[in-house]
């Protein structure tokens, strides 16, 4: 207790006038000042990158590839303007190069005219060019703004690579969908084509073995020719002695002609005597006709008067006078009738003219005779009669024979003329078949030695046919094999749709993203510094602290009290300070800066123990080393800002910085204040909980030395060789 009042007895002095206050106000101040300035400046200097002025120079001129106008340049530096990357002022190449120099621009981007062409050339015959974007920056202006360059347009070189690249990807997908569709449709085609050869195949064969069938034909044929060739000569021969024949046969044809015509007059003087004879054996036909009827009638009177003169009356005896008076007149109209006949006639009147009586047997008998004569003349008569009835109807048919060997006669005739006209024509055609047998043979000849050659050919063509079919048979098996990879080909080359080439033209243009999970966000660059600006603040605040408190009371020096005491008088008061000051800087940038933490009372808690640990080394420094003092906490500040890692990790500082950084109390309140403002694992901060109360400790109990060293006067401490 005697130790805070010996503490409020120090701060009691700042209390007694205006300008002792207002320092005392200004020493609670300065860190806020301090901090607060710092991180104000730096809050969010990349969200105002947008007031940055940057000249943006578009040479571009659109390119045209597979029919599509592409104009990258123009689409680039459209969203670059609405982006506010920077504060964009489009302009020429020799406004832009001025405007860097002379300080107008921070930097320039130029965007040059075969942009667009360089970036289509993938899909076009030639070499493809990656396409460029011109960038100028004056680093003797602003060092920083190279990083900031490099960082905005590695972005931008990015996504104008991501849009032509999608473009890209696009055709490519789009090439998938043709390459699908034309395999497919190869494949048909090889099955198609081992259909094909598969039937080719079927004919080859076909072929072959017709090809075979010809090679026997040829043969036969050249045989066949040359035995043709024989008979052609020997056809000649034969013309030509056939020509002789005709000629003699035309000769005789003249003979046989003049002797059918006299043939054909003689003909017709025998047709014309036949029919002469015809007709008067054809008029006797009748008269032995009626002759014979009246020897029948005669027969029967006879036998009447027979039969009268035995014991008949007279009524027919008129009868037979009558009719032995026709037969004689018949008789004697007819010259040429049989004499039998006629003496019959005669003594048949004479019988019938002297009528009989029963008495006069001589008479009887001579009737009786002569009817038996009569019988007898009746069957030669009859004999006759068919006799002339066959020699009329021979008569007839010789007549008509005549007739018709007459009238054949005179075709012949004619028929001989015309024979004889056709043998001259057939002389003549005998004639021509000779010659026309010559040109044959010569041409049988010429038709042999072809044949010959068509036969080596045919065998040629044969063995080709065989070794088609078999070249057509391999065709068939390769087309199958085909038509199968190509199948299987096909279903494995992606046809996307739309959508689908959409989504995949977007993945590959960007295949490999950076799936970020940020752990323990910081939502700007004033949090992300405020853990390396506040305990600086804190530490200038210590320091400026003891500029005004006097590190040890000096009554107390020459007084009796224990060191430690006297140690904590002269830390308590800088303690005081030192929460007023956590307490206006943590008010500032919570509410003035608006800056979040995850462990506010963390954050205070760790605050005011640095405060502590580092008001303690301040005061220890300067009681031992008095106004020295002042320069080595400047130098130990330097080391903790070099190597607190505040900006980079500690890694990257060299190896000096990375050794004393574990040494220094700063290094561990910045990590301990990045876990309590961003969140995180909180060991770390309990390590420095523990670091900073062990240098409290420490530097209070350098403070308790220094007093029992100040007690002692020396001529060095009477006289300092250095006063500040």
């Amino acid at each position: 207790m005697r130790s805070l009042r010996l503490g409020n007895l120090e701060l009691r002095r700042f209390t007694r006038s205006r300008l002792t206050r207002v320092a005392l106000a200004g020493v609670v101040t300065l860190p806020l000042l301090y901090a607060g300035l710092y991180l104000w400046s730096f809050w969010d200097p990349q969200g105002n990158l947008g007031n940055i002025p940057v000249a943006l120079v578009v040479e571009d001129r659109p390119a045209t590839a597979d029919g599509k106008t592409i104009d990258a340049g123009r689409e680039l530096a459209d969203r670059l303007r609405e982006r506010r990357i920077f504060d964009w002022h489009t302009t020429d190449a020799r406004q832009a190069v001025d405007g860097v120099n002379d300080g107008r621009f921070y930097l320039s981007l130029t965007i040059p005219a075969d942009f667009s062409a360089k970036l289509a050339s993938p899909s076009g015959e030639g070499t493809p060019t990656p396409a460029e974007l011109g960038v100028r920056v004056d680093t003797g202006r602003s060092y920083v703004m190279r990083t900031i360059s490099d960082a905005v347009f590695a972005e931008v070189r990015e996504s104008a690579g991501r849009t032509a690249l999608k473009d890209y990807w696009d055709r490519v997908f789009v090439s998938f969908g043709e390459l699908h569709e034309a395999t497919a449709k190869a494949a048909n085609g090889a099955g198609e084509l081992r259909d094909g050869a598969a039937k080719a195949g079927e004919g080859a064969s076909a072929l072959d073995s017709g090809l075979d069938r010809a090679k026997d034909g040829t043969r036969q044929l050249v045989t066949g020719l040359n035995g043709a060739n024989a008979a052609t000569g020997k056809l000649s021969s034969g013309a030509a002695e056939l020509a002789g024949g005709l000629g003699r046969a035309r000769d005789g044809a003249r003979e046989l002609g003049r002797g059918l015509d006299r043939l054909g007059d003689g003909a017709r003087k025998v047709a014309a005597g036949n029919a002469k004879v015809y007709r008067q054996v054809h008029a006797q036909v009748a008269a032995l006709n009626r002759a014979a009827d009246e020897l029948s009638r005669l027969r029967s009177l006879a036998e009447s008067v027979l039969a009268d003169g035995s014991g008949g009356g007279g009524q027919d005896s008129g009868q037979a006078v009558r009719q032995a008076r026709r037969l004689q007149e018949w008789v004697a109209a007819n010259p040429e009738a049989d004499p039998a006949l006629r003496g019959i006639a005669d003594r048949l009147a004479a019988s019938t003219r002297s009528p009989l009586d029963g008495q006069d047997t001589a008479r009887l008998r001579r009737v009786s005779d002569l009817a038996a004569r009569v019988t007898e003349a009746g069957g030669r008569l009859q004999k006759a009669r068919k006799a002339v009835e066959r020699l009329d109807a021979g008569l007839g048919e010789l007549a008509e024979g005549s007739a018709k060997v007459s009238a054949g006669l005179g075709r012949a005739g004619t028929a001989g003329n015309r024979l004889t006209e056709g043998l001259t024509k057939l002389g003549a055609g005998a004639d021509r078949l000779s010659r026309g047998l010559a040109q044959l043979d010569g041409g049988i000849v010429r038709l042999s030695d072809g044949a010959s050659r068509v036969d080596t050919g045919v065998g040629r063509l044969s063995r080709g046919a065989g070794e088609l079919s078999t070249g057509i048979g391999r065709l068939a098996d390769g087309s199958k094999e085909l038509s199968d990879k190509l199948g299987e080909g096909a279903a494995e080359i992606p046809d996307y749709d739309g959508d689908e080439r959409a989504r995949r033209s977007d993945m590959m243009s960007d295949p490999v993203r950076l799936a970020s999970q940020v752990s323990n966000r910081v939502p700007n660059y004033g949090t992300g510094f405020a853990p390396f600006f506040v305990p600086l603040a804190l530490w200038v605040g210590a320091m400026v602290s003891y500029m005004v408190l006097r590190p040890l009371n000096p009554r107390l020096l020459a007084g009796t009290a224990p060191a430690w005491r006297i140690a904590l008088a002269g830390w308590l008061p800088g303690l005081v300070l030192g929460a007023a000051q956590v307490g206006v800087l943590l008010a500032v940038i919570r509410f003035a800066l608006g800056m979040e933490a995850a462990h506010w009372a963390g954050v205070a808690g760790v605050l005011l123990l640095t405060t502590a640990a580092f008001l303690a080394i301040v005061q220890a420094v300067n009681a031992l080393l008095g106004p020295p003092g002042r320069v080595a906490v400047l130098a130990l500040l330097m080391l903790q800002l070099t190597s607190a890692a505040g900006t980079y990790p500690i890694e990257t500082s060299p190896g000096f910085f990375r050794a004393i950084s574990p040494w220094l109390p700063m290094s561990w309140v910045v990590s301990a204040l990045r876990r309590l403002i961003s969140g995180g694992d909180l060991t770390v901060v309990w390590q420095a909980c523990g670091v900073l109360a062990l240098f409290t400790v420490l530097g209070l109990a350098l403070s308790a030395y220094a007093v029992q060293r100040g007690r002692t006067w020396t001529m060095r401490r009477l006289h300092p060789e250095l006063s500040l």
